[in-house]
């Protein structure tokens, strides 16, 4: 409390209250410049409540500083206590309820809790200052007490006895500065030690938080003394920090009620696990001992694989964006946008398989972001060299002169028009102004005539003349030849200041395809990125880059934003590597049968590796920092010296090593200097230096950045320039140099693909290029806005969906198979144990395929042979079993409850993870092999994009393919090993009944995981279910089998009848 220049501070409940002497406090925190009205728990400040014009109190009992947001999550997903004085918080007006609220007595309002005629919260005592209006203070019946402020005396005010609890508090004259009362008081001296650790002042964990606090400040004090000077008294004197000191984002950590059992389950699953495999060693099934061998070896397999995939989730974090802070540091009024400039890539191949239209929304909704103009620019990758596509983006251009600012102008989303249309809107219910209608009909109809010249392009496109493509100026289309063309670049907006149609500059949108020749390595998707990486340097040079499927629009406007608050963040920014946005996908169908949304990875998965080093790249929907891009290591902090026993003899026992503990430091700092310019075997190469400035020219050697980064001086000097200050003067000079570092032979003898850019070697580019940055000792961030960033397609149809997956296999088998395999790759590196699993997990999944078929098929073997894998159980082994299954259902069911996903959800994610396993998993590794080991290279499939105009068509369409071979003979066998199972039940009587029970427990967990592949097979139903048919097959043999055992219209015989033929034998 500061009144009139006392140092003491007030704090106090109904009953009582303790003025205590907090001058070392109060010193340290004038000292250090500690603001006044800061949350104690996330630094931020209090907010004012405009009704009563005071600052928010959360506890009513000490008054501990927290602020609303804090307040509302606490009670909501935390302990719904005071941190200092656990008492329960009590429910504010405007606040949503939670349980217990209906216990506590009393209306919603916090004044009525003191019931005092005192309006707003003018007395409530806050342990840094009260502040009561003038006004109100001579109203009162008050006694002046007079308090002195030397020694460290701590004095207590009592109540007179009859005095009402509620007409108690303490507060501080504005004019005079002293200390008075409502009631009569009398103080009495008390033990200062018990008070204050009632109170929470003096303890440790008080002094813990003060000197967290203070460091904190510090820390703030010094991001915001780089910024500009005349920007620091922009607030109020309510506002005392300035918006460049406070954190763009902040970490949510999962409330410990749902991660702590969550954790203590994993634990006991380990034990669990022990102790079955202890018993299923030590007790093997001697007249069936293959089948238990082999039955063991598959079940060690998938605990391992388990481990793998458990423990990276052991740190499940959220996060939270500013976006308003953002605004307020970078756009401030009056002056121009300081945000970072962002380069995007959208890159397309087959203009068959990936529709010009689809491609025309997603640069619809770049072009209308909600982000300044000046600062973004789309580049598009059209690695197919199709004059559709780049037709398409002319016609596209056209259109974004009048869908740009119909989206500014409305704030619609999402800004691609095909799924903006297609959303349902009620204008009555919604009451939309009628303007607005009007406009929205007359940009539906442009929308309409756009779709009608893109497919009328298409067609066109069919009947390819003789001579070849032509453009309009009468030069031939340099991409007549798809395998042996030119290098072409055309800069369709931005060059000349396009304007759309209120005025208003668009951003850029530049067409790229770069040359491909015979008997090159062109290297896919990672090679085209790299290429407008490149490029994008030349023209724009932008800092952050932000790469998307052509078929993946921005669902949410503000998605460069949410990304820019960890990027762009004063404290924690500047070691992030990339910002993974979750995949949302439109067109599934409704069950989701093939797990398509993949809900499991991208809500538990991901939001584990975040509270680690990051999450992995998925590939698409991810902004990354050039620098990282390039190669370069992650900034680190210097660390303080160690704490060294410097005052005790070198003969003392407690110092024992420390010498040579010194010495090894020092060996390993050289040894690390060596090994950065040392041979690329040893360690992740990184230049010498992570500052990139002009000056960077004169430290590293003109060959060493040619031997880097390629021959191309424009790229060269792009590398040392600041973020966005590429030339953009001399458009033709840029262009020609564009077209050099396109070239087929720029990337040879250069580290382009080994350790700049998206890195080669596999066709899954993304998990290796995120790996090799994580390797680097950067850091990744997992963004989940509330409104998806990104939303795209996925293939609905079970062959393209088994295509894919084995694409995503073959790639990790490849990784497995190289030099870049995490098992053995960057231990001396800046990558974290708990990633390398997730890591190691990513890579050698598709291994997993061979023991999950065989375990597939043993059920169907012990049902064909008589004989179990499993020895009979006894009561020991019968708690085993159902331990374990209860321990599986319980760390699932509480994984769903910290992500946030639903049973259906994590059941289809279970079914397909068995289809895709025993089918594109086993492919995946042969083709691996054979590539690796044999040499022969595998064809790249493009999956196909949109679908038909009927929706779910393509869902209920069968294409051959091999992968559909293996899932159907597992499916086959299962279902004659139950009837061959049940019919031998049936011959052998009731007493086989009950072994039968466990073989046909095993088989059904298999056709139940392979139901959706058996639907996905037998193709539509409009009648008739497939659960049903397939049950109805079951039912009837077995239903046969029986009557076949019962044979109710034949008489029965049994044997011969003996009758006394009289005749003597003998």
């Amino acid at each position: 409390m500061d009144a009139g220049g006392l140092g003491f501070l007030v704090a106090g409940s109904r009953r009582e209250f303790v003025v205590l002497n907090v001058d070392d406090f109060s010193k340290q925190g004038s000292s250090q410049g500690c603001p006044d009205y800061i949350c104690q728990i996330c630094g931020d400040d209090i907010d004012i409540l405009q009704e009563e014009n005071e600052y928010f109190v959360a506890c009513n009992e000490c008054a501990f500083p927290v602020c609303r947001t804090c307040y509302e999550y606490e009670r909501q997903e935390g302990t719904q206590v005071c941190p200092r004085c656990k008492t329960r918080y009590k429910r504010h007006k405007g606040s949503p309820r939670v349980h217990g609220d209906e216990e506590e007595e009393g209306s919603d309002d916090i004044e009525s809790e003191f019931a005092s005629s005192i309006a707003g919260r003018s007395s409530t005592v806050h342990p840094y200052r009260v502040s009561v209006a003038e006004s109100s203070i001579n109203s009162w019946d008050i006694d002046s007490v007079s308090i002195t402020n030397s020694g460290t005396s701590v004095h207590f005010y009592e109540e007179h006895v009859g005095t009402p609890t509620n007409h108690h508090a303490l507060v501080a004259h504005p004019n005079t500065g002293e200390i008075m009362r409502h009631n009569p008081l009398q103080t009495r001296p008390i033990n200062p030690k018990r008070d204050l650790t009632l109170y929470g002042y003096g303890s440790v964990a008080w002094k813990n938080r003060v000197e967290w606090k203070r460091k904190q400040q510090h820390k703030m004090q010094k991001v915001s003394s780089d910024g500009e000077g005349s920007d620091q008294n922009d607030f109020d004197g309510h506002h005392p920090r300035s918006a460049e000191s406070k954190q763009l984002s902040r970490k949510l950590p999962i409330p410990s009620s749902k991660i702590n059992p969550y954790r203590i389950v994993i634990i006991l699953r380990l034990a669990i696990l022990a102790l079955f495999f202890h018993y299923r060693i030590r007790n093997p099934v001697h007249d069936a001992y293959w089948l238990w061998l082999t039955s063991v070896i598959c079940e060690i397999w998938f605990a391992f694989s388990w481990i793998l995939d458990q423990f990276p989730k052991w740190y499940p974090i959220k996060r939270e964006t500013y976006l308003d802070r953002l605004s307020l540091r970078y756009e401030k009024e009056g002056k121009p946008s300081e945000l970072a400039p962002i380069d995007i890539f959208v890159s397309t191949v087959d203009p068959v398989k990936e529709p010009p239209l689809i491609t025309a929304n997603t640069v619809l909704s770049i072009l209308a972001v909600d982000y300044p103009v000046d600062k973004v620019c789309c580049y598009v990758s059209d690695d197919g060299a199709a004059m559709l596509t780049f037709e398409a983006l002319t016609e596209t251009c056209l259109f974004a002169r009048k869908w740009v600012p119909f989206c500014k102008k409305h704030k619609i989303e999402p800004r691609a028009p095909e799924w903006y249309f297609a959303q349902k809107i009620d204008y009555l219910r919604e009451k939309v102004h009628p303007e607005f209608v009007r406009e929205r009909r007359a940009m539906k109809r442009e929308y309409e005539e756009f779709k009608v010249r893109i497919n009328a392009a298409v067609a066109n496109s069919h009947k390819v003349p003789e001579g070849g493509w032509v453009l309009p100026e009468g030069a031939p289309w340099h991409g007549n030849n798809v395998r042996d063309h030119a290098g072409m670049v055309q800069v369709i907006t931005g060059h000349d200041c396009v304007m759309d149609d209120a005025g208003n500059k668009l951003p850029w949108l530049v067409y790229v395809s770069r040359e491909k020749r015979p008997g090159y390595d062109h290297h896919k998707k990672a090679g085209a990125l790299n290429a407008l990486l490149r490029t994008s340097a030349i023209l724009s040079n932008a800092p952050f880059v932000l790469n998307v499927d052509c078929d993946h629009y921005i669902n949410n406007s503000k998605a460069l934003r949410e990304a820019m608050c960890f990027l762009m963040d004063p404290v924690l920014g500047e070691k992030i590597c990339y910002v993974q946005f979750p995949q949302r996908f439109d067109g599934i169908d409704q069950h989701d049968r093939y797990s398509n949304h993949n809900v499991v990875f991208f809500d538990i998965n991901m939001k584990g590796l975040d509270g680690i080093q990051g999450p992995i790249y998925v590939g698409t929907g991810c902004v990354f920092r050039r620098h990282a891009l390039y190669g370069y290591d992650a900034p680190t902090a210097t660390k303080p010296p160690s704490k060294t026993c410097n005052c005790w003899p070198m003969s003392c026992c407690l110092c024992c090593g420390s010498e040579r503990k010194c010495l090894k430091a020092k060996k390993k700092q050289e040894n690390q200097k060596k090994v950065k310019c040392g041979d690329a075997s040893k360690k992740v190469h990184a230049l010498e230096v992570t500052e990139i400035g002009k000056e960077y020219a004169t430290l590293v050697p003109q060959e060493k950045f040619e031997k880097r980064f390629g021959l191309s001086q424009a790229f060269l000097a792009s590398t040392l320039q600041e973020s966005g200050e590429a030339c953009r003067f001399d458009m033709l000079k840029s262009l020609d140099d564009c077209i050099h570092v396109l070239s087929c032979g720029y990337e040879n003898k250069t580290q382009w693909g080994k350790e700049v850019g998206w890195i080669y070697g596999s066709v899954t580019e993304d998990i290796l290029t995120g790996f090799k940055m994580h390797c680097h000792g950067w850091r990744s961030v997992y963004c989940m806005p509330r409104r998806p960033a990104f939303k795209g397609s996925a293939p609905i149809n079970l062959t393209d969906r088994l295509h894919q997956v084995l694409r995503w296999a073959l790639g990790s088998v490849e990784i497995f198979l190289s030099k870049h395999c995490p098992i053995w790759y960057g231990y001396q590196s800046g990558l974290k144990p708990l990633e390398r699993l997730s890591y190691i997990n990513s890579v050698i999944y598709p291994w997993t395929s061979i023991p999950l078929i065989i375990y597939c098929a043993l059920p169907a073997f012990c049902l064909l042979s008589g004989k179990f894998m499993v020895p009979e159980m006894n009561i020991y082994s019968s708690i085993l079993f159902i331990a374990l299954f209860v321990s599986i259902a319980a760390t699932s069911i509480l994984e769903m409850q910290w992500g946030g996903v639903g049973i259906n959800d994590w059941w289809r994610n279970e079914q397909f993870w068995v289809i895709g396993g025993v089918s594109s998993h086993l492919f995946a590794l042969c083709q691996g092999l054979l590539k690796v080991l044999g040499g022969v290279d595998t064809k790249f499939r493009v999956t196909l994009k949109g679908g038909d105009t009927n929706e779910f068509s393509e869902l209920y369409e069968f294409k051959w393919t091999w992968l559909l071979v293996p899932p159907m003979t597992l499916l086959l066998l299962n279902v004659v090993g139950v009837l061959a199972g049940v019919s031998k039940a049936i011959t052998d009587g009731y007493e086989s009944w009950g072994p039968l029970l466990g073989k046909l427990f095993f088989s059904f967990w298999v056709i139940l995981h392979l139901h959706p592949f058996l639907k996905g097979v037998m193709g539509k139903q409009d009648r008739v279910p497939t659960i049903i048919v397939v049950f109805s097959v079951l039912l009837a043999a077995i239903f046969s089998l029986l009557w076949v055992r019962v044979n109710p219209f034949t008489i029965k015989f049994d044997g011969p009848v003996l009758e006394v033929c009289g005749l003597e034998c003998e």
